[in-house]
């Protein structure tokens, strides 16, 4: 190959990276405000919300009042999500007796029938919603999946996280959420 070609080639390529990273580096061109919302959330009431579950019932977040939450928005398409999933199903087992409530929202753009599908390959075993747009803009954007929020039993943000973090993190983020609240002093 002469000269002439080989630059031809690193510019498509160079032109093909720049334009397959544009979308990402958009949604990303928001992160310094989101991660400034993360503190400014806490203690706040977390946005209410309607969306369809895969079973087609409409869920509202006030349905679940008087239960801590954990509220993880993900996709199918996303590796970390699928790493923590099955920590949830734990911890939703565990946990769930004692007032806490996992619920996902799906926020790709995969059909309901191919979200449903990946929920039952993983044995997912929390409702999972159908996100909108809407949602994931009241809780001040969601730049990185998954992107999770601990709910108290308020109805209050707890803590809000981006990215994949450890089991143990995620646990003690759960028993702070179990811990606040009204329903909790009962």
């Amino acid at each position: 190959m002469n000269r002439n070609s080989a630059t031809w080639v690193v510019m498509i390529i160079a032109i093909s990276v720049m334009l397959a990273a544009a979308p990402y580096m958009a949604r990303r061109a928001g992160l310094n405000n989101s991660l400034e919302q993360r503190d400014e959330m806490k203690g706040k009431p977390a946005p209410e919300f309607a969306l369809e579950s895969l079973d087609g019932a409409t869920v509202h977040l006030s349905d679940f009042r008087g239960k801590a939450v954990l509220l993880n928005f993900w996709a199918t398409w996303c590796q970390p999500c699928k790493i923590e999933m099955p920590w949830f199903e734990a911890l939703q087992k565990q946990y769930g007796p004692q007032g806490f409530q996992v619920l996902g929202i799906a926020v790709d753009d995969a059909s309901k029938e191919d979200i449903a599908k990946f929920a039952k390959d993983i044995g997912v075993n929390y409702p999972i919603l159908l996100g909108k747009e809407a949602v994931g803009t009241a809780y001040g954007g969601v730049p990185f999946l998954p992107s999770s929020f601990f709910i108290d039993r308020d109805g209050k943000i707890v803590n809000r996280v981006a990215g994949l973090k450890s089991r143990s993190e995620i646990e003690d983020d759960i028993k702070a959420a179990l811990s606040q609240g009204r329903a909790a002093l009962q």
